[in-house]
């Protein structure tokens, strides 16, 4: 497995993994982005596959689809053990994106979901990725473009800290434009009929919804050792986290940003 990074203990803590669940509703989302690209009989790899709440839903879809995770987190993988227990036809294994100890060619169809913004080495991650495809097969890959930059009216203090933050992550290989990546990632791993869909994400216009802020309270709070890391000390941490939710409380604002989902076939 690659060296763990400070990303990665972010990622450890129990309560981001139920974060991130809390952010999507997998059986919307495998219908919406998975469905028309699984059969009958599917093999379907999830790489960053977290607590594995998507692959539940996917293997809900028809009765001889089944499925593997892979998460290079040893907590994250016994949480989706324990959360999928029931489910026989998911199973979980700890592993690296880059060099996953999967044979070429076993999987119908393969998805990373708001991982590649994490890793150092991606395009070695979405080679590994099509090589583990089966010919004719497909891989998608969905991740976000701006996140936590694009903010109007423009808040001098706000921004600057978002850049640092931003700059401070990119020794870990953190890409918050990664998301107009994807295509050329896809390109480079030599996929074919390659189709882009971009949508809005992070959109918050005028005061932030109650149940919303509580997420965004929760993320920094999770962050809070990287931010002071970044930002010289824990008070500058708390003082800048102040700033930005009461930047999002206000009812003149606007932020939001960009999710690319890329698909493409591996050639027979």
């Amino acid at each position: 497995m690659s060296q763990a990074s400070p990303i990665d203990y972010i990622m450890e803590d129990p309560r981001e993994a139920l974060r991130l669940e809390l952010k999507v509703d997998p059986g919307v989302w495998a219908q919406k982005y998975l469905a028309h690209h699984v059969h009958r009989g599917a093999q379907v790899l999830s790489v960053g596959c977290g607590p594995g709440v998507i692959l539940d839903a996917v293997t809900a879809m028809d009765s001889s689809i089944r499925a593997t995770g892979i998460d290079i987190s040893p907590d994250r993988v016994q949480q989706a053990v324990w959360r999928n227990h029931e489910n026989a036809r998911v199973k979980f294994a700890c592993g690296d994106a880059h060099a996953m100890e999967f044979e070429s060619n076993s999987f119908d169809l393969v998805y990373c979901r708001m991982l590649l913004q994490y890793l150092r080495e991606k395009e070695q991650a979405v080679a590994e990725m099509t090589r583990v495809c089966k010919p004719g097969g497909t891989v998608l890959l969905q991740d976000l473009d701006g996140q936590l930059l694009w903010h109007y009216p423009e808040d001098p203090g706000v921004q600057s800290t978002a850049e640092k933050v931003v700059t401070a992550l990119s020794a870990t290989g953190f890409d918050p434009f990664v998301g107009r990546k994807l295509f050329w990632l896809a390109q480079k791993a030599g996929l074919t009929n390659l189709a882009v869909q971009v949508e809005c994400y992070h959109l918050i216009a005028g005061e932030i919804d109650p149940r919303l802020l509580k997420q965004w309270e929760l993320k920094l709070e999770i962050a809070g050792p990287q931010l002071a890391r970044a930002l010289g000390g824990e008070s500058q941490a708390h003082e800048q986290s102040r700033a930005f939710l009461e930047y999002l409380r206000r009812p003149d604002t606007l932020t939001y940003s960009t999710v690319f989902t890329v698909t493409g076939e591996k050639s027979i």
